[in-house]
């Protein structure tokens, strides 16, 4: 018992090992809920809840949780941040599967862990957008840090899809170097988004609140512009992998990126010209997550590392069972 106390990973691992079907539904889990809390952080600014609890981390100066007198706003927002608890315990699922897994690979436990703190640093920041009243530049920064997590993540699913031989180049030097600049880009156009936003009309709460000091219809056509130079990047890699005969795997990462971005694209238009309607704000936000681990996908599928080490074999109850101790001969 004491021993679980001082190290309870170490403790589980030592008599529980997952089958790898466990640890890669557990990294699937905590993708899914990086995009969900995404989702519902943007139905938090765009219903106007953004201060239905008004200070932080309590959800009033009288109580800690939402009351029936904060009305709906009250229990949207605080939903929210209750959804931070629901990651939470994805992450740490991740990282006890992780810890138990045999062979062990200490970088998944490594992405575990960085999953957690990229979640509570982001509560805090969160924290801080509520105390500061929704200033645009920290709502950003909201939003940005849970990109964050997405991405580390997104970057946790694919490795526990793989192995850890040394990387093995599927595509040349040139072409690596595209795929890298066209993440860069990706990465610039989901950023000059939360330019579009903190400038337009969904300011998060019906009160008067704070907007970044640009013009909406400029940034906006910036935003569009470096979507433009994305999608045509896409099609030029599309074609070109197709021409060289590359790596089916990246060639089909290519068309998936390709595909999301038509998709958003379609969104983002038909939001413009409709003054930016909540339901397609919500669902571009959406497909800003999709865009960024569509463009993460194709940047790691640029080389090949394997299949995943062989794991113990499976019980009846799908997951394997730790190797028996043989005891120590005189």
């Amino acid at each position: 018992m004491l021993k679980a106390v001082r190290n309870p990973l170490a403790y589980i691992a030592g008599r529980w090992t997952p089958h790898p079907r466990t640890v890669r539904r557990a990294a699937t889990a905590a993708l899914m809920m990086s995009v969900l809390i995404i989702v519902t952080g943007g139905a938090v600014r765009l219903t106007g809840s953004g201060l239905g609890c008004d200070t932080w981390p309590r959800c009033s100066d009288e109580s800690l949780v939402a009351t029936r007198e904060m009305g709906l706003h009250g229990a949207i927002e605080f939903g929210n941040r209750m959804m931070a608890y629901v990651v939470s315990a994805a992450t740490g699922w991740f990282i006890v599967a992780a810890r138990a897994a045999k062979p062990r690979r200490r970088e998944l436990t490594r992405l575990g862990w960085a999953q957690f703190w990229v979640i509570m640093s982001n509560g805090v920041v969160g924290g801080i957008t509520v105390l500061t009243e929704l200033n645009p530049f920290i709502v950003a920064a909201h939003f940005l840090a849970a990109m964050a997590l997405l991405t580390v993540t997104t970057l946790t699913w694919i490795r526990t899809r793989e192995g850890d031989a040394a990387p093995r180049p599927l595509v040349g030097v040139p072409v690596r170097r595209a795929i890298v600049a066209l993440t860069a880009a990706s990465a610039a156009l989901v950023v000059a988004g939360t330019a579009v936003t903190g400038s337009g009309k969904h300011a998060g709460d019906d009160s008067d609140i704070e907007r970044m000091p640009f013009d909406w219809d400029t940034v906006t056509r910036v935003h569009s512009g470096l979507a433009w130079v994305v999608v045509l990047g896409t099609v030029a890699l599309v074609v070109g992998l197709r021409l060289m005969d590359a790596s089916s795997v990246t060639r089909a990462r290519a068309r998936d990126l390709l595909v999301v971005l038509l998709g958003q694209g379609v969104i983002g238009y038909t939001q413009y010209f409709l003054d930016e309607p909540e339901i397609l704000v919500g669902l571009h936000i959406l497909g800003a997550s999709l865009v960024w681990i569509a463009a993460l996908r194709l940047l790691l599928s640029v080389r090949d590392r394997g299949a995943p080490a062989a794991q113990a074999p499976a019980d009846g109850n799908g997951d394997t069972a730790a190797e028996p101790r043989v005891p120590a001969t005189a």
